[in-house]
């Protein structure tokens, strides 16, 4: 088994079969937490080269692509926000997970045991599938878990609009594994599962036989991001289907799936994406009378109201027709062009900046995130066509050049920096820099 000094890099043979949890116990198993490599971040790549394998796919067999480009970028908008607390400090479901095996273990399992290996593979699916569940099935926990399910298109990058708050509830079912599970072997598993259902969001794969028995395939989660009456609260899985089909949860994909939530939120902004269903929370709890319908609010499904079942009465449910449009920006596609050259500027910004965090100092860190979230709203209010929306933009110029100014950011063209210098530069030329 390996048992390296220092993380590991991933190979593109590795990387490629991450993505599909076909990696062996030998080539993943590590004595300590540290050894462990960072899969989701170095995954970027990989989620690049397949979502322009799907719109290749899309394209031949569809004429058309897989999605929108406001609704993709509110998607990529939402994974970057998901990702940023991680530059300041690690996961709590790592945090949490590593308190617990440190004062509260029961056994220790051998980190180098591939019976541990596969004991922990079929663990933290199973928690997956009870998180998942309760996220549904529990109003506070689908104010995170409804950014994901927001979208209105499903596609490769519909797997990447995650929520910032999510794993502040997550971290709970996976918390007794520790007692017996080291946490090197289980930091590996919960990536591999996160990974894993990046490849099911998508159309242009259809039926797979005998897996469907088994696995959660893109026809299966078709079905869970369905706002049809027949999709609502079904296959919760994350790599294996058998969760669902043992706990009643199961349903089969049938007729034409319409995705979204079932009362659209209609905005690309990301924070609106991220945050809406707190606000709607907050508003329902204090309108609502009685301590105890109170606690409902916060407790019970996203259905209730006082007088109806826990998870809602299922006639509630809007109806589809098949024919609903979704919701898009009215902006020009010039303007659509302007904020994909954007976000691909600040994807590489992001990335140097996960690069090189052990080498920039907590200021620089703060600030690059404060113009990340600014570029992306941004963005979103550019593609929402709000009156603010240019006035925002400019002050995210400003904000550029100062940053650059100080040295918080450089041009990633480093002979762009004497263009900088002079102050007659243009703001065209502005947008022209790659910054990193």
């Amino acid at each position: 088994m390996k048992n390296p000094e220092a993380q590991q890099d991933v190979s593109v043979s590795q990387g490629i079969r991450v993505m599909f949890y076909m990696m062996k116990p030998n080539e993943t198993s590590f004595r300590t937490l540290e050894e462990v490599p960072d899969y989701v971040k170095k995954a970027t790549p990989f989620f690049i080269s397949l979502m322009l394998l799907e719109l290749a796919v899309s394209w031949i067999r569809k004429g058309k692509p897989p999605g929108r480009v406001d609704d993709s970028l509110t998607s990529m908008s939402a994974g970057i926000l998901s990702r940023l607390p991680r530059l300041f400090s690690r996961s709590i479901e790592l945090t949490s997970y590593v308190y617990i095996w440190e004062n509260y273990r029961l056994i220790g399992l051998p980190w180098d045991s591939p019976w541990t290996w596969y004991l922990t593979f079929l663990a933290v699916d199973f928690g997956y599938y009870w998180f998942h569940r309760m996220a549904h099935e529990v109003n506070i926990m689908w104010a995170g878990h409804q950014t994901h399910h927001s979208s209105e298109d499903y596609n490769l990058s519909t797997a990447l609009r995650q929520s910032v708050f999510q794993v502040y509830t997550s971290w709970i079912f996976y918390s007794p594994l520790a007692l017996f599970i080291p946490p090197s072997v289980y930091a590996v598993h919960l990536q591999f599962n996160l990974l894993y259902q990046f490849w099911i969001h998508t159309e242009v794969i259809g039926n797979l036989g005998p897996l469907e028995l088994i696995l959660n395939t893109p026809s299966h989660h078709r079905v869970h991001h369905g706002r049809n009456r027949y999709c609502i609260d079904k296959n919760y899985a994350g790599t294996l289907i058998i969760w669902d089909r043992i706990f009643g949860t199961f349903e089969a994909e049938s007729e034409k799936v319409v995705y979204g939530l079932t009362h659209p939120i209609n905005t690309f902004e990301p924070f609106k994406v991220q945050f809406h269903y707190l606000i709607y929370i907050w508003t329902t709890f204090w309108a609502t009378p009685g301590f105890f319908n109170k606690f409902s609010v916060i407790f019970k499904g996203p259905g209730w109201s006082p007088g109806k079942p826990r998870l809602g009465l299922s006639e509630e449910i809007p109806e589809v027709t098949g024919k609903e449009v979704p919701f898009s920006s009215l902006a020009s596609q010039l303007l659509k062009i302007y904020a994909v050259v954007q976000f691909a500027l600040l994807l590489a910004f992001y990335e140097d900046t996960f690069a090189d965090k052990a080498a920039l100092s907590q200021v620089t860190l703060l600030l690059r995130v404060c113009f990340i979230l600014l570029t992306l709203t941004s963005i979103g209010l550019l593609l929402d066509q709000r009156p603010k929306a240019a006035l925002v933009e400019t002050l995210r110029c400003l904000v550029f050049l100062t940053l650059w100014r100080f040295g918080h950011l450089k041009p990633f063209i480093p002979s762009l920096s004497l263009a900088f210098e002079d102050k007659k530069t243009s703001w065209v030329c502005l947008h022209l820099c790659t910054y990193a």
